[in-house]
């Protein structure tokens, strides 16, 4: 039998119809209300609503100048700060699509990218982005314009350029052509934004791909408008939010909060792009709201638990849970659970809530699994972390929890507006307003498909009584052992990833006798400890140490005791460094391209098996 949840759609819309109207609506509503902050030269600076109009409306004029039809592609080679969203919105209002490309990928994969999609124009963020697309260019012939938006580490800050222009340089353009427009500064631009259809592309968002070459989901202005409206329905975000953005402005995800903020009138505050700033500038900003991949949250949890007895810490979740709960459903907390709790916030929990800034009131984990125990402790710590799930194909999101309303060991209830469904097979299927209108130029029947306007997600699910979704694997990742056994690596690998040591831990064991696994160390914690034993510090020294092995062997021990004989890893190796995305073993979101690491390391699997 299939199960099925759906929820009814509540009509939340601020007023525009496509994203191409949102910036203007949100400058006539916020004017000099505070949209954006972002740091330099060591201070924060703040960007009003009616300022972000004036710069995102020069970037479409002078796209408009340049030649840039409607529906023409135009890409965005930059990280995660300020000027993305900028251009990102004037690429919007000039009528053009959206195609954002991570900056960290290599030449060819920004080639893919650009020849795919066809990308008239591009917007590189500095020399080093620069200096890709002059490795490639000869090879697209569909690109015309090249835009550098901060043009400092070149020659005289860019002056010059005989293949590109700069940011600066595109808005000069804008400004004397929208001054001499006898139909007004913004006609040209009014007009482009009034012919956008909701049905029209907003974006290509290229998947990162945890195999084969990424595809460019096409996901149209009535997509994401229609995401929006579910989100806000929801309450999932409200106009004095602040949030701390790192995550890549290339990915999905990260774009619906920049909407999402748009939309309600709240702020974005840009990270520096330095991992070891992010409790710095949580500190510096004090957010409300903190969007995040897994790995922030593990990493975090590590820090503030490592000096705390794991009995404690457990401990002191298991009460903090009990009575967070109690206080949501109105219910009295006896005197004694009281007492517990205030002694553990005082020594505990009110530090973890001061290393996330002290005003998060919300968090969502999103873009793979995160293990239970985390989300109870911060929870307990009154910094509620939550699952969500969803994928570019469904415009970002599908399912949502809240501190009223949520479920741990599942990634929610559907937003308003979208169903439901586990297939015969166990597969989740999903239906709404916010489903992309399918690949460019390809259509791929194995992932992704749309049948019935039902698209067919690759991960397998579960759905309980209250509506609840639970994610129990991918169709593609799920291991069978050479005696026919169905395994799921996702929830012993989060297992493992739970420890102080462990940074990545991949399993393995497809048509083998049985699952090994492949892990790398957390340098940050392990190379102190190190020092303080009067080991190497090196950490390819550090993986061939019995000690350090001990340490892992002891985790494994731990993680091993929740599964049955044969789902129990038998037998692991220590890389000598860690995965990266440069090294084509993650993906932006910190995914493990899994196939990737089986082929690139099958010699220490085989050793494994041989020993």
């Amino acid at each position: 039998m299939e199960a099925s949840v759906t929820h009814r759609a509540v009509d939340a819309s601020t007023g525009s119809t496509t994203i191409a109207d949102l910036l203007s609506l949100a400058v006539d509503r916020y004017g000099e209300r505070v949209a954006l902050k972002h740091k330099r030269d060591g201070v924060w600076h703040d960007m009003s609503y009616a300022e972000v109009g004036t710069v995102a409306d020069e970037v479409a004029r002078g796209l408009i100048e340049l030649g840039i039809a409607s529906g023409d592609r135009v890409s965005i080679l930059c990280r995660t700060r300020m000027e993305w969203t900028l251009v990102d919105f004037g690429i919007t209002q000039a009528g053009a699509v959206v195609v954002p490309i991570y900056q960290t990928n290599s030449p060819e994969e920004c080639e893919w990218v650009l020849s795919d999609s066809d990308a008239a124009a591009v917007f590189v963020e500095n020399a080093g982005e620069l200096a890709k697309i002059r490795q490639i260019r000869a090879r697209l012939p569909h690109l015309q314009h090249v835009i550098v938006i901060d043009p400092s580490d070149l020659p005289d800050a860019g002056q010059g350029l005989n293949d590109a222009i700069t940011l600066d340089a595109l808005r000069a353009q804008a400004r004397e052509a929208a001054a001499s427009d006898p139909a007004g500064p913004r006609a040209a631009i009014a007009a482009r934004c009034e012919a956008v259809k909701p049905t029209d592309p907003y974006t290509f968002i290229y998947t990162s791909g945890t195999t084969g070459p990424p595809k460019g989901c096409v996901i149209s202005h009535g997509n994401y408008r229609s995401m929006c409206d579910m989100v806000e329905a929801g309450d999932a975000i409200t106009e004095d939010e602040l949030t701390y953005l790192y995550l890549p402005l290339a990915h999905s995800y990260a774009l619906l909060i920049q909407l999402l903020s748009f939309d309600v009138g709240a702020t974005l505050a840009y990270w520096t792009n330095d991992p070891l700033q992010i409790i710095v500038e949580l500190n510096e900003v004090h957010p409300t709201n903190l969007p995040s991949v897994p790995r922030i949250f593990e990493k975090i949890y590590t820090l503030v638990t490592s000096n705390y007895p794991a009995e404690q810490i457990r401990a002191a979740a298991k009460t903090g849970v009990e009575v967070r709960e109690l206080q949501i459903a109105g219910r009295a907390v006896p005197a004694d659970l009281q007492a517990a709790f205030d002694r553990a916030d005082a020594e505990l929990f009110s530090n973890v809530r001061s290393a996330f800034g002290g005003r998060v009131r919300r968090a969502v984990s999103g873009a793979a699994p995160i293990a239970r125990e985390i989300l109870e402790f911060f929870y307990a710590c009154g910094v509620p972390v939550f699952e969500g799930y969803g994928m570019t194909e469904t415009s970002t999101a599908a399912t949502f929890q809240s501190v009223e309303e949520h479920k741990f060991g599942t990634v929610g209830k559907p937003f308003p507006g979208i169903e439901l469904r586990i297939a015969e097979d166990g597969e989740l299927l999903i239906r709404g307003a916010n489903i992309f209108t399918g690949y460019h130029k390809r259509d791929d029947a194995s992932f992704g498909a749309i049948v019935d306007g039902w698209l067919h997600t690759g991960d397998l699910g579960a759905l309980d009584a209250d509506g609840y979704l639970t994610i129990t694997g991918r169709k593609k990742d799920i291991i069978i052992t050479a005696g026919g056994k169905n395994l799921t690596p996702a929830n012993i690998e989060n297992d493992m990833k739970q420890s102080r040591w462990v940074s990545q831990a991949v399993m393995h064991g497809d048509r083998r006798p049985y699952p090994v696994m492949l892990v790398t160390l957390d340098a940050e914690v392990v190379v102190p400890w190190a020092q303080q034993e009067g080991l190497p510090t090196d950490i390819a020294a550090l993986a061939e140490e019995p000690r350090v092995r001990e340490l892992i062997q002891a985790e494994l021990d731990r993680a091993n005791e929740k599964y049955a004989q044969v789902e129990r890893v038998k037998k692991f190796c220590i890389l000598g460094h860690d995965l990266a995305q440069e090294t084509g073993e993650l993906t932006p979101t910190l995914k493990v391209k899994r196939a990737v690491v089986n082929e690139k390391y099958a010699d220490k699997f085989d050793a494994l098996y041989a020993e």
